[in-house]
């Protein structure tokens, strides 16, 4: 991670994906949930859909799910593991394919009493973007 600086934690969020992980998580298909602030204030929640061939992780499920509820910008998103694991910080994957939907989009990151906000692009220095790469057509 880069020189940044850490933005303020959105605490209501991190409540909501703790909850989530406490009470819809069973088993090892749904192990991690996502919870994500919307333009307009609301919380989407997802969880991961674990298969052993690479399900997606919480955050994934969770840009689907603000879909479908309407939701196309997001504004702050954080992973919370189950059986009180605390925040997950976003795989590489996670990182990148949230650069590419919302690429001002805060990431919480952090462990126990130490969380902090970072934009998406600070956790992803001297990333590859995908739009920034295709060729014009005609």
């Amino acid at each position: 991670m880069n020189s940044a600086r850490p933005h303020p934690v959105d605490h209501e969020l991190v409540r909501a994906a703790t909850e989530v992980a406490r009470t819809r998580c069973r088993g090892d298909n749904h192990t991690v949930a996502a919870a994500a602030r919307t333009r307009d204030g609301r919380i989407i929640t997802a969880v991961n859909a674990y298969h052993f061939t690479g399900g997606p992780c919480a955050e994934l499920v969770l840009i689907g799910a603000a879909a479908a509820q309407g939701a196309y910008e997001l504004d702050t998103i954080v992973a919370v593991g189950d059986r009180e694991r605390g925040i997950v910080p976003p795989c590489g994957r996670c990182r990148q394919v949230l650069l590419d939907y919302f690429p001002t989009i805060e990431v919480i990151v952090g462990t126990g009493d130490d969380p902090r906000a970072f934009s998406v692009a600070d956790l992803l220095p001297e990333s590859y973007v995908w739009a920034d790469h295709q060729l014009d057509t005609p």
